[in-house]
């Protein structure tokens, strides 16, 4: 009798212990599903948050223009990225902290290179996030191409690696251009740099990681060999770091026995609509390329033929050869348009004291005037970097392609513009 009532004891009590158990687990769970819950609020709330001072930050910085005119700036630090690839840091000679950009913006300098009577006026993409101390750009050495001896080498290239040392002084303008990433959000992006037009994607790289946004990010590198692969260790670093970002990097043409496939690189072939396909889960992506012309003509009709909605294609566009594609579009929008005959009427050039009949051929305002033996500083071709400003005395003009910001009442970018009719410029 005794074991029975021992027995019925000790099932009362591991019955009220198995009871108070499952209570306190439950309790707990309860616990940590609510903290958990708080905890995602908090992270909800942080992202509004932080997507609402991203808006202001860049509504503030595209309404206030950095400084007008030029800034002296100084070459605090050299550094080779690669074969005839350097980064230049430049900090302000006057010490003040530096404005903010966006990330994938360049920089216009005014540079006067030995030997040569008039000074140039190149623009080189920003390659770093934007910081309060310095900017970065990292140049490529244009020299003379092996297939063609009797080339020149790069005149503003061979300036900046040739000619400019630490501690020398430059003239800078401040940053600006149409083509950036938009930070206001949070979507996932696609950054593909062919060569040297890694630049702005890097500068969109490093803005997304060092500000804690958790962003899919894709970066497509293509370049010949290792002997071009500038900014390696830092892209690998940022690739094993951030669970968000995947990279990939293309070679062309490996040198046998040196570069090695998934050391040294991803894929042999280039970068293009296709490996995309492969790689990528879907199409819904915002794209973010720069290169060599070739290489913006595949991707901007690959993209198209995969039915990427040209809203989420964006590109840089330096050079005329850059800007056919709008060059055509627009040309096929215009093909029921009454044409205008441009033998009735001419193109006078003020300071230069001539009037000349339009040419229908001539690309631009600003290739007509080069035609012409008439100079006008220019540098981008495509409309960014605002250097080919010219006031329009009287006429007006259309544009080729859209230009990065709009031009002031009275003038025009010569370099994307053609005249509507009769047309008189300071020039």
């Amino acid at each position: 009798m005794a074991d029975a009532i021992q027995l019925v004891t000790l099932a009362t009590f591991a019955a009220a212990l198995f009871y108070l158990v499952t209570l306190l687990i439950g309790q707990w769970r309860t616990k940590s599903v609510i903290a958990e819950s708080h905890s995602m609020s908090r992270g909800i709330v942080q992202a509004q948050i932080n997507e609402i001072l991203e808006r202001t930050r860049v509504k503030k910085s595209k309404s206030e223009d950095a400084w007008s005119g030029l800034r002296k700036f100084r070459v605090a630090r050299k550094q080779m990225e690669a074969t005839d690839v350097c980064s230049f840091y430049l900090e302000p000679h006057d010490g003040k902290e530096l404005p903010s950009f966006q990330p994938g913006q360049f920089l216009n300098f005014k540079i006067q290179p030995e030997n040569r009577a008039k000074p140039a006026f190149p623009c080189y993409s920003l390659s770093d996030s934007p910081k309060s101390e310095y900017y970065r750009v990292t140049v490529k050495h244009q020299k003379t191409p092996p297939k063609v001896p009797d080339a020149p080498p790069g005149v503003s290239s061979s300036y900046f690696h040739e000619e400019l040392e630490e501690g020398s002084i430059i003239d800078v303008k401040s940053p600006k251009g149409g083509f950036y990433l938009d930070t206001t959000r949070q979507t996932p992006v696609v950054l593909i740099g062919g060569g040297i037009g890694i630049t702005p994607g890097l500068s969109m790289l490093n803005h997304i990681v060092e500000t804690g946004s958790r962003r899919e990010t894709w970066f497509f590198l293509g370049i010949k060999d290792g002997d071009e692969h500038m900014f390696k260790e830092h892209l690998e670093e940022v690739a094993a770091k951030y669970e968000n970002v995947r990279l990939v990097v293309c070679y062309s043409r490996p040198r046998e026995g040196v570069d090695v496939e998934g050391r040294d690189y991803h894929v042999k072939g280039r970068v293009g609509a296709d490996l995309f396909k492969e790689m990528l889960p879907s199409n819904n992506y915002d794209y973010y390329f720069c290169g060599p012309p070739p290489m913006m003509d595949s991707l901007f009709e690959g993209l198209t033929a995969w039915e990427v909605p040209e809203d989420r294609i964006h590109y840089e566009a330096f050079g005329p050869a850059t800007v056919g594609k709008k060059k055509e579009a627009d040309a096929a929008a215009a093909v029921d348009k009454p044409a205008v005959d441009a033998a009735t009427f001419d193109v006078t050039f003020k300071k230069s004291n001539k009037t000349v009949p339009w040419d229908p051929n001539a690309h631009s305002l600003l290739r007509f005037a080069m035609d012409n033996d008439v100079a006008i500083d220019y540098s981008c071709e495509a409309g960014n970097c605002g250097t080919c400003l010219t006031a329009l005395v009287s006429g007006d003009v259309d544009y080729i392609s859209d230009p990065a910001e709009e031009p002031e009442k009275g003038t025009c970018y010569a370099c994307v513009s053609i005249p509507k009719g009769a047309v008189s410029i300071d020039a």
